[in-house]
C-alpha cells in the first residue's frame, strides 16, 4: 500500500507541474475552448500511460543496448518543441475566438507528442526505475504504474485545460492575447533548456 500510495504522489506532482503538454493545453483552451480542446486532451491523458507500458517493458533495453536511438529521440524532441513555441508565439489573436482556419491538436497528434516530449521521457523513465523491483512481475508493476497515471491525468492536465478556456474573459483584446502566447512560447523554450544543455554538453563541451 505504501509503494501504491507513493507512485500516486509521484503521478499527481509530476502530472500537474508545469511542463510541455500543461503549457500547450492550457495555451489551446484559450485558443479553442474546453470542447475542441477536449481530443487533445484525451491524447495526453491516454497517449502518455501507453508510453510508460512501452518504456517500461522493452524500450529501456534498447536504449540501454543502442543509446544513440534516445539521442535521436531527444533532439528531435527538442527540435519539436522549438518549433511548436514559435507556432504558438506567431498565432494570430483571432485563433482564440474559435478562428477556424487554426486547429487544436488531434487525438493522436497529443498522443504522439509524448515520444518527444522530454518532461514525459523523464516521467516515464523516473517511475519505472524508483518504483519497479526484481522481486515482483515487471508486467504487473509496469500496469499498476501507469494505470496511476492514467487516472490522475485527467485532473492534472484538465485544469490547466480549464484555467486556459477561463482566461479568455481576461484577454478579448489582441495585444493581451499576444503577450499571453508569446509568454506561453518561451515557457516552453524553458523547459527544454535543460535538455539542451545536456546536449551542448555532450557534443559541444
Amino acid at each position: 500500500m505504501e509503494i501504491y500510495l507513493a507512485i500516486l504522489v509521484f503521478a499527481i506532482s509530476s502530472t500537474v507541474t508545469p511542463g510541455p503538454n500543461n503549457i500547450m493545453i492550457m495555451t489551446s483552451g484559450l485558443n479553442f475552448g474546453v470542447k475542441r480542446s477536449m481530443p487533445h486532451l484525451l491524447g495526453i491523458c491516454l497517449g502518455f500511460p501507453l508510453m510508460v507500458v512501452a518504456v517500461g517493458l522493452g524500450f529501456s533495453a534498447v536504449f540501454e543496448k543502442f543509446p544513440i536511438v534516445h539521442e535521436i529521440i531527444k533532439v528531435l524532441g527538442v527540435t519539436y518543441l522549438l518549433y511548436l513555441a514559435w507556432l504558438v508565439a506567431s498565432s494570430a489573436p483571432t485563433s482564440m475566438e474559435g478562428d477556424q482556419k487554426s486547429n487544436p491538436l488531434t487525438f493522436m497528434q497529443a498522443a504522439l507528442f509524448q515520444w518527444v516530449n522530454p518532461k514525459a521521457w523523464v516521467m516515464a523513465t523516473g517511475a519505472i526505475a524508483a518504483y519497479t523491483s526484481q522481486d515482483t512481475t515487471m508486467l504487473l508493476q509496469v500496469m499498476v504504474i501507469s494505470l496511476s497515471f492514467f487516472v490522475v491525468s485527467f485532473p492534472c492536465v484538465g485544469v490547466w485545460l480549464i484555467f486556459g478556456s477561463g482566461l479568455k474573459r481576461f484577454l478579448k483584446e489582441a495585444k493581451y492575447q499576444r503577450v499571453f502566447n508569446i509568454s506561453m512560447a518561451l515557457l516552453l523554450v524553458v523547459s527544454v533548456l535543460p535538455v539542451l544543455n545536456e546536449l551542448r554538453i555532450t557534443y559541444l563541451a
